[in-house]
């Protein structure tokens, strides 16, 4: 983990903004931020494509490619995770650290909700955040005869999936080139510790902290006994084989990025070289994002019957990371104990 940039640095501090342009409600939010950062004496570059939506004064404007994010301090998201997942591959071969605003539905990738922005533009200004260095993955498709047929890189995960529904797709797992075993699927599933709350926790995968390094394997729907998930060395190459005679198949990375793979071929999954640069501004612990972001009972079973029955452990409200419900120390608040939203909890 490393800390925000020095404030006293001689060349103008940069934020470039990704926005999901498709809402009035987050473009609203993205031009008083903006409008915020440059009073600030921060430039705010903008996005071709987003630039005319957004109509913000004295902004720069770059294109959508590998140097969007160049010279940037923060890529800063302001969506749901498909947006971040979009701001990631600007922010792939920068130095730039990604600072997300939830305003899509569980958000987890996300660094604040709309809520606590003004906190976290303050954050900004004074450079007082922090930031992670997530595990990133590299992708290889190869053919029958081990020619690399495609690549690509992915935070999540990469799902090897059939390309026709109606048929099992047939696989042949191996972990640092020894078969491991073979069964027929949905898909398979190769996950970071990040990922490991999306795609590869719906198809029952464990949850894993991010900071653990580790990569996971995760059949989806497979017709065997010995099909659970698998944790291995962040060192290890996960390898998925597709036989020739079997259904055809594809993967996915990130649900963004599509290869073909050829018939006999297969995919090799390793540890990328570069992570993920991820800001954070709040000093709630993933444990309570699991908490909030989930809703997840905190009291005892007896104790939640006591006060207020069965399945209500957390008020309903949309806005999961401002219940008060978890602070910065630990402690656990009953549901009328403090008032408003504590912004230094918020995650």
């Amino acid at each position: 983990m490393t800390e925000g940039t020095n404030p006293e640095q001689s060349e103008p501090r940069r934020v470039l903004l990704t926005v999901h342009t498709g809402r009035r409600d987050i473009v609203e939010l993205a031009r008083t931020s903006a409008a915020r950062l440059i009073a600030g004496g921060i430039v705010v570059r903008l996005l071709e494509g987003e630039a005319d939506d957004l109509c913000i004064e004295g902004a720069e404007v770059v294109p959508a490619d590998a140097d969007a994010a160049r010279g940037a301090e923060i890529v800063m998201v302001f969506g749901g995770d498909g947006t971040f997942l979009r701001a990631a591959e600007l922010a792939r071969y920068t130095d730039a650290a990604l600072m997300g605003v939830n305003l899509g539905r569980v958000g987890f990738l996300a660094e604040t909700e709309p809520e606590a922005v003004e906190e976290t533009l303050t954050a900004i200004e004074r450079c007082e955040y922090s930031v992670e260095e997530r595990l990133a993955i590299e992708v290889d498709v190869l053919d029958a005869d081990g020619t690399v047929t495609g690549g690509t890189w992915a935070l999540n995960e990469v799902s090897v999936e059939k390309a026709e529904r109606s048929r099992v797709l047939d696989v042949v797992i191996s972990i640092d080139g020894r078969p491991l075993t073979s069964f027929g699927c949905d898909g398979v599933l190769c996950a970071t510790p990040t990922g490991s709350t999306a795609y590869a926790f719906s198809a029952g995968g464990p949850v894993v902290w991010p900071d653990v390094e580790a990569l996971l394997l995760v059949p989806s729907n497979a017709h065997a006994l010995f099909a659970r998930p698998l944790v291995t060395s962040p060192n290890s190459v996960l390898t998925v084989e597709v036989p020739a005679d079997g259904n055809r198949a594809r993967a996915s990375a990130d649900g963004r990025r599509m290869l073909e793979i050829p018939d006999g071929g297969r995919v090799d999954v390793r540890r990328a070289e570069r992570p993920v640069r991820i800001a954070r501004v709040h000093a709630a612990t993933f444990g309570d994002r699991l908490v909030a972001k989930f809703g997840l009972p905190v009291r005892g079973f007896r104790d939640a019957r006591h006060h207020a029955g069965p399945g209500h452990e957390l008020s309903t409200s949309r806005t999961v990371l401002s219940r008060d419900i978890i602070t910065g120390d630990g402690h656990v608040l009953d549901a009328g104990e403090g008032s408003g939203a504590c912004a230094h909890d918020d995650a």
